[in-house]
């Protein structure tokens, strides 16, 4: 009988903070998400093309980081679930920020926006990954799916 060999990658996780905790922002308000994200943001794309990003938080709303999900187009842009919880899950994140732009500037969340929401917020109960807010950004505001009611 022949042998067989398998060759299978080995994973491993890491998380190496560049700051100490002492030093790391803390998000008490969506203000306070807004405009950390805000200027994260790319200002000649913000009115442009459809972005989605997370901020990743500890369990006492630090912030861990702010990933880039995805970049679209005009009218959209893709939020993968199994993306963004993979990466909140690497940092060691308690709570996820889902964030994303509507070029038009029009705040108001589509049923799309809506039924991600749900959807990350139903897996995120599997995880114990909370989903914090989801903020929908235009060049002269936001609007906070917490503040609103919405999560």
């Amino acid at each position: 009988m022949e042998k067989i060999n398998i060759k299978v990658a080995e994973i491993q996780l890491s998380y190496k903070p560049k700051f100490k905790l002492s030093e790391l922002p803390i998000i008490t308000q969506s203000t306070d998400a807004y405009l950390m994200l805000k200027s994260s943001w790319d200002e000649m794309k913000i009115g442009f093309l459809e972005e989605f990003k997370i901020i990743l938080l500890n369990r006492a709303n630090k912030v861990l980081g702010i990933c880039p999900i995805s970049l679209g187009g005009i009218s959209g842009t893709i939020a993968d679930p199994k993306l963004i919880s993979a990466t909140a899950l690497k940092a060691s994140a308690s709570g996820i920020i889902l964030a994303h732009n509507h070029p038009s500037g029009n705040l108001k969340p589509s049923q799309v926006d809506i039924q991600l929401t749900k959807k990350l917020v139903e897996a995120g109960k599997f995880l114990d990954l909370g989903i914090v807010d989801h903020l929908i950004i235009g060049s002269e505001g936001y609007l906070s799916f917490a503040d609103e009611g919405l999560l």
